[in-house]
């Protein structure tokens, strides 16, 4: 296989169904995306390995809404790792990529040598749905739990979409011959069809703290077709999620041949931001003439930047804040 071909899967979601288990599912690769989000910011490698699992998370749960617009992940802790948040935007039109962007906020004096979870104290893990204007934003929020960022977002499906969802993902620093250092990461993520799922009433499930967990919205046939597709997915290797000399075509023959995979159309992921000068100055349009004259640096100017792509806006403090006068005027 040559190196193109090699590549070809990279920063991609294929979608796929296993028609003889009623489970549909996600495979994902990210190269260029991770390092559109990563090189944006001087991370800590505890910081940039949480906000590539966030990343990957993100592409393979967006992939499975028709988006008009946005959904965003977000994790806040009471840890060294305050806050990681995730932006997905579908595609604008048929055949254009979806965008991802990413950022943490962190305290580099609590960081520790643990592990990157040891990172993340007490707190949420949250997805957040907006279809744009004339929609009623949806949040639903689970807590922390688990020892991965998968596992939150696992038991944010049992609990809050009262849907099984199983993630395995891989992600890290990798070189290929003659090439630099960069990230990369491959996931797979399995869900049962949504029809498919029970409503469960009553308190407590068998996860940790109580939530409920992916085994107890499943029964009869059902329970068996889960466990058994959980299973083959527990023979995956590391190398076989990130890629890049095994297509995910074949990752899932391999894995699920039985389970009669059906695959349908990929969608190709990019970095993308959607901050704007515009998006700034209508930020700031809460704001009095006065409030503004505190926020203009020593150069007259007024600054912004983005937290996620790095972008920096400067602004002459007179158009700016609701006592702006008119562009046009001077």
């Amino acid at each position: 296989m040559t190196l193109g071909s090699k590549l070809a899967w990279d920063d991609t979601v294929l979608p796929f169904q296993l028609d003889m288990s009623d489970v549909r599912g996600r495979v994902a690769r990210l190269d260029g995306v991770l390092q559109g989000i990563l090189s944006q910011h001087d991370y800590p490698a505890q910081v940039e390995a949480l906000v590539a699992e966030m990343a990957l998370l993100t592409a393979l749960i967006g992939q499975t809404i028709k988006l008009r617009w946005k959904l965003q992940l977000q994790v806040q802790s009471k840890g060294p790792v305050r806050m990681i948040a995730t932006d997905y935007y579908g595609p604008e039109k048929d055949g254009e990529p979806a965008r991802i962007r990413a950022y943490a906020s962190f305290d580099r004096d609590r960081l520790t040598d643990g592990a990157p979870m040891d990172q993340v104290g007490e707190g949420y893990f949250a997805i957040m749905l907006d279809q744009g204007q004339g929609t009623q934003p949806y949040q639903g929020i689970t807590p922390l739990t688990g020892g991965s960022l998968m596992s939150c977002a696992e038991a944010y499906f049992a609990q809050s979409e009262q849907l099984p969802t199983r993630f395995s993902l891989s992600f890290g620093k990798s070189t290929e011959a003659g090439g630099v250092e960069h990230w990369r990461a491959g996931g797979v993520m399995l869900q049962v069809m949504p029809k498919a799922s029970p409503h469960v009433t009553g308190e407590g499930g068998s996860g940790e703290g109580g939530l409920l967990a992916a085994s107890d919205l499943v029964q009869g046939d059902e329970e068996e077709n889960w466990n058994r597709v959980n299973f083959h997915l527990d023979t995956v290797e590391a190398l076989e999620l990130i890629g890049p000399s095994v297509a995910p075509t074949d990752l899932l023959v391999r894995l699920f041949h039985e389970e009669q995979p059906r695959v349908f159309d990929a969608q190709p992921v990019r970095f993308g931001c959607s901050c704007s000068e515009d998006k700034v100055r209508q930020s700031l349009s809460i704001y009095s003439a006065k409030d503004i004259e505190k926020m203009t640096t020593d150069e007259g100017t007024v600054t912004a930047d983005c937290q996620y792509c790095g972008a920096h806006y400067v602004m002459d403090p007179k158009t700016v804040g609701f006592e702006a006068e008119d562009p046009g005027e001077s």
